[in-house]
């Protein structure tokens, strides 16, 4: 498996592959991998000759006063992460080597990202669609691998890919769970033992909302109250939003009869998480 630190230097190689008529995944990630992030390589190395994994703390996706200075990073333990699951490559550049110092191009768009997360970080999803759209031309892979986790940040991509025609395949996966059912996450590595206890309470919420959905439940405001009651049993739990939306549009939903997306962002002393389900009765 190779390291490489420049666009230079990548692109040959996967003309290279292509050359030998070979197919190419990619799996975009801020590093510190973990087991869900591990699972998007495997996947991807299932369905794809060569995988490369770009590992790379983006600074334009981060705001103002966020973690982007203390943001985890360990490239030895992501190496070894990527070689294990069958990675042919790790794309890890310096932000000078991403971004010009003279930058003024972004890509950006409406609706999708004004709500959820994109409603306290504004300039968050500005951030992801310029990098993943410079990786998607540095890498021209046939197919992207993302995380359900980052449930509004899947459909932001799929949405971009579709508008601009970037001709690549997004392949969403499932959420990957600690044994307790907290989701992985890099920065489950900020909480203490007090707070990586109190945390369970994000997937407790959402499994009693989604029990009510199977149940026959169709109010999304009820849901959605019934969430915030039980994250309100947590003293550590800080709300940042709560909500239920459609699937596609990301808009909140009252009647419930489309495929829906329960989401929320908490935080848990000074860490924010976020978590979510799908619901999809209708097919």
């Amino acid at each position: 498996m190779q390291i490489v630190k420049t666009i230079q230097e990548l692109r040959p190689i996967i003309q290279g592959w292509r050359k030998e008529g070979l197919s190419v995944g990619l799996v975009p990630t801020m590093g510190y991998l973990h087991d869900g992030h591990k699972s998007l390589i495997v996947k991807a190395v299932g369905e794809n000759d060569r995988v490369v994994v770009s590992d790379f703390v983006n600074p334009t996706q981060f705001g103002v006063n966020e973690d982007l200075s203390t943001y985890p990073r360990d490239l030895e333990r992501d190496a070894a992460v990527c070689k294990e699951a069958g990675a042919a490559l790790v794309f890890h550049p310096e932000p000078e080597e991403m971004y010009f110092p003279d930058s003024c191009t972004f890509v950006d768009m409406d609706s999708l990202t004004k709500g959820l997360c994109g409603k306290a970080r504004p300039t968050h999803f500005r951030g992801v669609c310029t990098v993943v759209s410079k990786l998607f031309h540095i890498v021209a892979p046939d197919r992207a691998y993302f995380g359900q986790k980052d449930a509004q940040q899947l459909a932001v991509i799929r949405r971009m890919v579709r508008d601009l025609d970037f001709g690549i395949t997004i392949v969403g996966c499932p959420i990957v769970r600690e044994a307790d059912g907290l989701a992985m996450s890099s920065r489950n590595a900020y909480l203490n033992e007090e707070e990586r206890k109190a945390a369970i309470i994000l997937h407790e919420s959402l499994a009693l909302g989604e029990k009510m959905l199977e149940d026959g439940e169709r109010d999304g405001a009820k849901i959605r109250e019934a969430i915030l009651g039980s994250l309100d049993r947590e003293p550590l739990a800080k709300v940042d939003y709560v909500e239920v939306v459609d699937a596609e549009t990301l808009e909140p939903v009252e009647d419930i009869h489309r495929p829906i997306l329960a989401a929320l962002a908490v935080y848990i002393g000074k860490t924010r998480l976020i978590d979510n389900f799908t619901f999809d009765a209708f097919k």
